[in-house]
């Protein structure tokens, strides 16, 4: 499913739908796929809103992936499974496995496959034990698996188990006699309710590993995290130039990248092709800079995410931030833990933008300001 517009991701799906978010310097929806494929899962079928070309441009046909893809529009918003249910004459001969588009995940998804296709219930959720469920639907399972009880983003005193829906659901063809034609449909505010109350079988089956859906920035910063951990070692793409440098791996490095002298890079790191790091700079762990990036000299960039074609200016500290794509930081600014610059910001020299601000496409920061507040551009609204 990669119907949904990811307003709460604003200003980073402005220029892309969210599951085109990059994770490791690629789409994120790329990162799904390819999970899926050497899972087994060939045959997929997409459902498309937002920004629809761009997930189609970035996947074709799935050939490259080993994978077959199939596309279904949406011409209004129908839900999670009024989506699916678009879909049918893909997926109406045997069970089929739903997921969202902006999941990012490790899980077996075979064996939970498999585990519906020994049973006799329509669905099977995918459930994992997590701290704070409040945003999530969430399950009351007894020893046998099955759900009997089912709420959605639940409130204070309704927390009655911390076992959250991943939102991955194994479906029988038969789930489609449940769902409407052509109306706003969901599976956890209507369909799941529906069933329970009728004393239809729901199963769960708890999922072991890491996932989460990228619906906000700390869930994306989660993601990146997760992903870059699993780097496996050292990897120079092409040619690579260092003068003096000290890199401590695992790294990943695009096709021409250059470090300049004294500086460190201590990863986990990702940098992209043709991105150029200036002197005594230092890239701290848990960092993705994307192509065509300049570094200058004397800046620290920590924990951040750096999309393409960005400058951060001399003495910059940049620390567990997210830049999008053509933004400029100028000399001697600081990005605070948290921040969110959209695409094309141009922030001037001795600026300090405060923790967990955002600032929209296009914005020009007058130097030496102090960005306390989220900064909107209402041409996007």
């Amino acid at each position: 499913m990669c119907g949904g517009e990811g307003t709460r991701l604003r200003p980073l799906t402005f220029e892309r739908p969210k599951p085109s978010i990059p994770i490791l310097n690629k789409p994120s929806v790329v990162h799904l796929i390819e999970h899926l494929s050497k899972e087994g899962f060939n045959s997929i079928v997409i459902t498309l809103g937002y920004m629809a070309e761009k997930i189609e441009e970035q996947l074709g046909d799935g050939r490259i992936f080993g994978v077959h893809i199939d596309y279904v529009y949406e011409k209004e918003k129908l839900g999670t499974a009024g989506g699916v249910k678009n879909a049918q004459k893909y997926l109406k001969d045997e069970p089929f496995l739903v997921l969202g588009g902006d999941h990012v995940l490790n899980l077996n998804l075979r064996e939970m496959y498999r585990f519906h296709d020994t049973t006799d219930a329509l669905v099977t959720i995918g459930l994992l034990s997590i701290d704070d469920p409040r945003e999530f639907g969430i399950a009351d399972m007894d020893v046998n698996n099955r759900i009997r009880r089912f709420l959605e983003k639940p409130g204070p005193g309704e927390i009655f188990s911390n076992l959250a829906s991943t939102g991955i659901y194994m479906c029988d063809p038969e789930i489609f006699d449940w769902i409407p034609d052509n109306v706003k449909y969901d599976f956890a505010k209507d369909l799941f309710p529906s069933m329970l109350a009728k004393d239809y079988k729901i199963n769960g089956i708890l999922a072991r590993g890491k996932w989460t859906d990228v619906g906000n920035a700390s869930a994306y910063r989660q993601a990146q995290r997760w992903m870059l951990e699993a780097l496996p070692g050292t990897t120079i793409v092409g040619h690579f130039s260092s003068k003096d440098a000290r890199l401590t791996g695992p790294l990943q490095l695009g096709h021409n990248v250059s470090v300049g002298s004294n500086s460190a890079i201590v990863g986990p790191v990702v940098i992209g092709e043709n991105t150029r790091i200036g002197d005594n700079v230092l890239i701290g762990p848990y960092t993705t800079i994307g192509s065509n990036c300049i570094i200058n000299n004397e800046s620290r960039i920590l924990s951040s995410y750096i999309f393409n074609n960005i400058v951060i200016g001399s003495n910059c500290n940049v620390s567990g931030s997210i830049i999008d794509n053509g933004a400029k930081v100028s000399d001697n600014s600081c990005l605070e833990n948290g921040t969110v610059i959209g695409p094309n910001v141009a922030i001037g020299s001795n600026t300090t933008v405060h923790s967990n601000t955002k600032i929209w496409p296009d914005i020009v920061i007058p130097a030496g300001t102090s960005v306390k507040a989220d900064m909107i551009n209402t041409s996007y609204i």
